[in-house]
């Protein structure tokens, strides 16, 4: 990016949202044993979705956000555009499909925090490449996209690239579609599950390695409540979590990134990134929801105080 440039955005992010049915369990359903039928200790309604929620902690962060995704004509298509547009996020290049919008039903087993995911979204609500504005992506500081509309992310990490804009990534699963994206994507951020997956290797550390012979940018994992690694060059920096009673899990990956996102803007150094990233998911982990889990940067500066 040219030096005296003012963007518009300081992130633009292309991906999904969605709105979350959250129920809270005694344990964690288990066929044929006696966690197979368990009464809900509670439930409620809440905004969420991969990118919905990273760019939401980007802007509680005091970043300028924009957001580029489907959504659909119904309560809850609306709900979550209300929920965003609350957040400051500009939902001008939003785009509105008739029917269903993306949904969720997500099971928490309030002993531990760890949740599962019961989703499902519509091929109408498919994001095409066309209508990734080239303008728009060359608005950001950074763009940030996921893996769910891929064929769009895709176009977006190529214009991205093509403006000099770095990008990042959350990626969560492993199609024909994802080694182009990867190669596409400046800074891909993997949850751990798929990077074995991808080269073959199920020590990261030798993944890493693997995957930089075919990709020269940042390449960073992350571990749950392990922490992260990434690999800079030929350095590898390893962060461990921080420890805390987990409330609920989810959103924690989409936490991570957009503390990621905020702290490489603010010019921070490789393991600094991490470690602001790790608070800020950790944080996250305490509380309830997705959107309604992230944290202030005022609550991680006092909680990474408390654990220097």
């Amino acid at each position: 990016m040219s030096v005296g440039i003012t963007k518009a955005h300081d992130v633009v992010g292309v991906g999904a949202n969605s709105v979350d049915f959250v129920y809270r369990l005694p344990g964690s359903p288990v066929a044929d044993s006696p966690t197979a039928k368990m009464r809900i200790t509670s439930h409620s309604v809440s905004c969420g979705g991969q990118m919905a929620t990273a760019l939401s902690a980007c802007a509680a962060f005091g970043l300028r956000v924009a957001y580029l995704g489907a959504v659909g004509t119904d309560d809850n298509g609306r709900r979550i555009k209300q929920e965003l547009a609350g957040h400051g996020i500009d939902l001008s290049h939003v785009v509105t499909r008739e029917g269903a919008n993306q949904f969720a039903v997500i099971t928490v087993d309030e002993r531990t925090g760890e949740r599962m995911v019961l989703w499902d979204r519509g091929e109408r609500l498919l994001l095409h490449p066309d209508e990734v504005p080239a303008g728009l992506i060359a608005s950001a500081r950074l763009v940030h996209v996921d893996d769910v509309d891929e064929r769009a992310a895709l176009r977006a990490a190529t214009l991205a690239r093509e403006a000099g804009v770095p990008t990042t990534s959350d990626f969560d699963r492993v199609t024909e579609q994802t080694p182009g994206l990867i190669a596409a994507v400046s800074m891909p951020i993997f949850a751990e599950h798929v990077l074995p997956v991808i080269t073959g290797e199920s020590n990261y550390e030798r993944a890493l390695t693997t995957l930089r012979r075919t990709h020269a940018g940042w390449l960073c994992i992350t571990l749950g409540s392990r922490g992260a690694m990434m690999l800079v060059g030929d350095d590898l920096v390893i962060e461990p979590g921080f420890a805390v009673s987990a409330v609920d899990t989810t959103g924690a990956g989409d936490v991570f990134r957009a503390g990621f996102i905020t702290a490489f803007l603010s010019g921070a150094a490789p393991r600094e990134i991490l470690r602001f990233a790790n608070a800020a998911a950790a944080l996250s982990c305490t509380r309830a929801g997705a959107l309604n889990s992230v944290p202030t940067l005022a609550e991680i500066d006092q909680f990474r105080s408390r654990h220097t």
